[in-house]
């Protein structure tokens, strides 16, 4: 479930940073939905990683405290 979760959340990263949408970022977050689940508990950590990297630069470059 959780490992479903972070894959969206890494796909929709990718997607948002082309710009244009699709079916790339959906294809890409299951692939490393299976990446992770492959890797175990490192992948989730990795994954989770990367999202919440890319949500800390995000708010940081916003202004939002």
């Amino acid at each position: 479930m959780i490992g479903r979760i972070v894959g969206a959340l890494v796909g929709r990263e990718i997607d948002c940073r082309d710009g244009r949408g699709g079916v790339k970022g959906a294809m890409v977050g299951a692939l490393a939905m299976g990446a992770m689940r492959r890797m175990g508990p490192l992948g989730m950590l990795l994954g989770g990683a990367y999202v919440a990297k890319k949500a800390y630069d995000r708010r940081r470059d916003t202004g939002v405290r």
